[in-house]
């Protein structure tokens, strides 16, 4: 097991990631581990862009890198999140 750390955060935040650990049935530290765990870097972004490309026989161009960006922001737009 690793070493225990903090992570200073504001009062609200701490508040909202307790509720949502209690309605999973799990702790702040295995939730905080889950979304780290779940959510990709920059660098696996590309990676996986790079891989489906290839599977897709589609050779990833520039103007294929912002076609697929420019379609996750509508997508996430109407899922009510945050555009790229």
């Amino acid at each position: 097991m690793s070493k225990p750390t903090s992570i200073k955060t504001s009062e609200q935040v701490r508040d909202r990631l307790r509720v949502l650990a209690e309605e999973r049935g799990t702790t702040i530290t295995e939730l905080l581990e889950e979304l780290a765990a779940r959510e990709l870097t920059a660098a696996e972004r590309e990676q996986r862009a790079l891989e489906a490309a290839g599977e897709l026989g589609i050779e990833y161009t520039a103007q294929v890198e912002q076609a697929g960006q420019e379609a996750w922001a509508k997508i996430r737009a109407h899922q009510g999140g945050a555009a790229a």
